[in-house]
């Protein structure tokens, strides 16, 4: 099915491409999340990936990240959108927010990610 929103679109392809250059399967399972029916789409409140990580981890959520809960911990995390609560938390605990692109330019091999949602 083809998605409507041109960004998603761009999104979806970059990690493929990046699957395929680096030979790494998290981008390509990054990217099958993210095709995925709306109906599916993935939503992970802030409590729920503070319990499951700990000091400066690198999280992917492929979806969007609430703002329900706290972090109590400095996260780095790369989510398709994240709201303006769960920005002001994360910023609170000195974590950084970074795209897709950002994460897959910094760590191509995607060694020590964890995905959450």
């Amino acid at each position: 099915m083809q998605k409507s929103n041109q960004i998603l679109t761009k999104t979806i392809a970059e990690l493929k491409k990046k699957s395929i250059e680096e030979e790494k399967g998290i981008w390509k399972a990054i990217a099958r999340y993210l095709e995925a029916p709306a109906r599916q789409a993935r939503v992970v409140n802030l409590a729920k990936i503070s319990r499951y990580s700990k000091e400066n981890d690198t999280i992917i959520v492929p979806g969007k990240v609430l703002g329900g809960g706290d972090l109590n911990h400095k996260l780095t995390i790369a989510a398709f959108r994240i709201s303006e609560q769960a920005r002001e938390k994360i910023q609170k605990q000195n974590g950084n927010i970074i795209s897709f692109e950002e994460l897959m330019q910094k760590n191509p091999k995607g060694t020590g990610i964890k995905i959450i949602g």
